[in-house]
């Protein structure tokens, strides 16, 4: 699985809608709402490297209301939760 975050700046009064049509489309996995330099980070999640430029430039960047991306390509992944289920041999917590 090859993951990409995108940062993406919109039209202000546009958010909202915007984070909707994003979270529909294929190959998005999740999107956030942000404070900082960005208005919405979209998790990008597909099988082949050459998907990415089809939901990246294929799709994300034509939604009405962006105004600007920023990609970035996630060489490995480091979790706490990826590494207690990776670990896990399915017993429940003693607490």
């Amino acid at each position: 699985m090859i993951t990409s975050i995108v940062m993406i700046s919109c039209e202000t009064d546009s958010i909202p809608e915007v984070a909707q049509t994003l979270a529909d489309l294929p190959g998005v996995s999740e999107v956030y709402s942000t404070a900082g330099n960005v208005d919405l980070i979209a998790i990008v999640r597909v099988h082949q490297f050459d998907d990415i430029a089809e939901v990246i430039a294929g799709r994300i960047s034509k939604v009405p209301g962006i105004v600007d991306t920023e990609t970035h390509i996630a060489f490995r992944a480091y979790s706490r939760h990826d590494l207690d289920a990776a670990f896990s041999i399915g017993l429940e917590d003693a607490d």
